[in-house]
């Protein structure tokens, strides 16, 4: 059968099958996806034999040498995503009618928020369930252009970023705030120096780590024309490089206290190296955010507001 027979007689089969499908991919294979579908390893592969044999192409390559998509996967996983995310939209559009809360919620976070006490995400999923005690909530962490692309393809019904670049396609609610300053590692050169005697062209002069992608670090280390030597793509990684040593790197002030607290590490260029993060909840502009996203943007800032 071919992939055009396919989409003229989509039905609750292949739903399901897409949905496994989805499930697979996001776990990284098969064994990983047993948890989270609640089913054997033999019923996924079944299910993933029928979902190539109803679109009459190969998706995944699994066995010993581990799980990796194919690029027609990718193109499949892709569509699927949107598919989903589309059928998501309309259960909860059609329960709008009847006035109920029900569904999905699919929130996606920038990494390494919840230690910020300017951050009130967590007060914010507390009053959301006070409103909407049966949605089922799926909270993920992940990169900023993996959070824009999500929200806008409808993968997330709302995103959580910090601010730096702005797209017509995206809605922004401001919510707050965060402080980076540049860390060294306690067994970097700089560490034992004091700040008043390190001058910018001794800071250049040091490897750099930065986020590898477009982001307020990336814009800002650019500016200040810091050569970066090391890519991450979050803070954990970041944290790791400097604590190596080796590597000079921004990191939010409540995350990094932590470890400065041990002694591990320390922030220096503190006057000429420091900049401010502004966080926004984002959601698509359309469609306009359905009922139940719209109630969680609702208590974000109500949560935010009330702690200002």
């Amino acid at each position: 059968m071919t992939s055009r027979a396919l989409l003229g007689q989509l039905g609750d089969v292949d739903v399901r099958l897409l949905r496994v499908f989805r499930a697979v991919v996001d776990a990284g294979g098969v064994s990983a996806a047993e948890l989270e579908l609640n089913i054997g390893r033999s019923a996924i592969s079944r299910h993933l034999k029928d979902l190539e044999t109803r679109l009459n192409v190969v998706l995944c390559r699994r066995g010993r040498g581990g799980f990796a998509l194919t690029d027609e996967g990718r193109h499949v996983y892709d569509a699927a995503l949107r598919l989903l995310a589309a059928l998501d939209t309309f259960r909860s559009e059609v329960n709008e009618v009847h006035q109920e809360i029900t569904g999905n919620l699919s929130v996606v976070m920038f990494d390494k928020t919840a230690t910020n006490p300017a951050c009130h995400i967590s007060r914010a999923i507390s009053h959301f369930d006070e409103r909407a005690p049966d949605v089922t909530l799926d909270v993920y962490v992940a990169a900023i252009n993996t959070i824009e692309k999500g929200v806008m393809d409808g993968q997330f019904s709302v995103g959580v970023i910090p601010t730096h670049r702005s797209s017509p396609s995206l809605n922004y609610l401001p919510l707050f705030r965060e402080h980076m300053h540049l860390y060294v590692g306690r067994d970097h050169p700089l560490y034992a120096k004091d700040d008043s005697s390190i001058d910018d062209k001794e800071l250049r002069r040091h490897k750099f780590v930065g986020l590898g992608y477009h982001s307020p670090n990336m814009e800002v280390s650019n500016r200040a024309g810091i050569e970066r030597h090391a890519s991450c793509y979050d803070q954990e990684a970041m944290a790791t490089l400097i604590l190596s040593g080796r590597y000079l790197g921004y990191l939010p002030d409540h995350y990094a206290s932590s470890f400065q607290s041990k002694r591990l590490l320390r922030p220096v260029g503190v006057n000429q190296f420091t900049y401010q993060c502004d966080f926004v909840a984002i959601s698509r502009r359309a469609p306009k955010p359905s009922r139940v996203a719209q109630t969680f943007l609702d208590c974000l800032e109500l949560a935010h507001r009330a702690n200002a």
